[in-house]
């Protein structure tokens, strides 16, 4: 979609220092620091920050803030706004469409005398039981994530990932195995995929991830039989899985456990050096952001004739979509992350 009689984004989404701001709508989105108004697209630390005056983000997205904030840190006036129904915030029409990241993730469209501004947040394409899939937006510009913008970084399906953790299990059963996943999107996605693949037993979970697995199954999130790992016996943790936060699956705590087969899930086990410098003896290649090949596909399906990146490899993806003529910028915003996933519970990057 392309206007030639209307503004380009660049005179009203402008880059400040608290975050990318929308001017005739008087609005942020995922601000650094607080602000009057800000419209959150998930609830991961590095784009849902506390102390904001006006919260708008979809239910989902609200309801996970208040669990990791308080209730009174997520946002002093709090508008829980559905997907796909339009607003007008000041002199601009907005709307959230699902971005298939984490439970609640959003994208946000904005649109001002007839150009349109999407922006993702963060997004992947592989289908997930646990949150609505992502749902392309035709745009004049798409604000993009870069986290795994290089061609090694090509995902796996997630369900041949837990296929290997299984036959572990199977091959170990007198062992424990100990997944590290961070405690929002990650956990709950392992446990469904779990759950799919018939694993039916007990999943035992660090007390960090207890909170957002309850508050997934409050939203009609079925997780199954979950029981934390601080009371069991060791002897019932052989042949069981495990899910605790990156941090805690080589830490003292870990030791509880029977023999550990330390697993990782994330994009980032694509690179074995990661794993070797982190102990993991099982790395799964499970991510909740786009690879490669999505990212470049998402750009092509838009059809946006610019894309600007928020965070991740820049240059890569932007030298990429060149060859198809589509302009690119880096915004180089501060503070997102970029699924490090060795970070406390909370305060991961997604």
């Amino acid at each position: 979609m392309k206007h030639f009689d209307t503004p380009h984004p660049e005179a009203w989404l402008r880059v400040l220092p608290d975050g990318l701001f929308c001017e005739p709508g008087g609005f942020y989105v995922d601000p650094v620091r607080p602000v009057d108004r800000a419209v959150i697209t998930h609830a991961h630390a590095d784009h849902a920050r506390p102390g904001h005056a006006h919260v708008l983000a979809s239910a989902e997205t609200l309801a996970i803030m208040r669990v990791r904030m308080g209730v009174d840190r997520a946002g002093t006036v709090q508008q829980e706004q559905p997907y796909g129904q339009v607003l007008t915030i000041g002199e601009v029409r907005v709307w959230l469409q699902p971005a298939g990241h984490v439970l609640g993730a959003a994208q946000v469209a904005m649109e001002w005398r007839g150009s349109r501004a999407v922006v993702s947040g963060d997004y992947k394409r592989a289908p997930d039981p646990t949150c609505a899939p992502f749902e392309p937006i035709p745009c004049d510009v798409f604000v993009t994530e870069a986290t795994f913008a290089l061609p090694v970084f090509r995902h796996p399906p997630p369900e041949a990932e837990i296929a290997k953790l299984l036959a572990s299990v199977a091959l170990f059963p007198e062992r424990t195995h100990v997944v590290g996943a961070y405690a929002l999107g990650k956990c709950q996605r392992v446990i469904a995929l779990l759950r799919r693949a018939g694993w039916d037993r007990p999943i035992y979970l660090h007390g960090a991830q207890m909170p957002l697995c309850a508050e997934y199954e409050r939203l009609g999130v079925p997780l199954g039989d979950l029981r934390p790992a601080t009371v069991a016996n060791k002897a019932d943790l052989a042949g069981a899985i495990v899910i605790a936060p990156p941090g805690a699956i080589a830490d003292r705590w870990a030791r509880r456990l029977a023999e550990p087969v330390v697993c990782l899930a994330s994009g980032w086990m694509r690179v074995r050096q990661r794993a070797r410098s982190r102990g993991v003896e099982l790395p799964l290649v499970i991510s909740d952001h786009a690879d490669w090949d999505e990212l470049n596909a998402t750009v092509d399906e838009v059809g946006a004739p610019e894309i600007w990146v928020t965070h991740g490899r820049e240059e890569a993806l932007i030298h990429e979509v060149a060859k198809r003529g589509v302009r690119g910028r880096a915004l180089r915003l501060l503070g997102y992350g970029d699924e490090e996933e060795d970070l406390p519970a909370q305060g991961e990057a997604a």
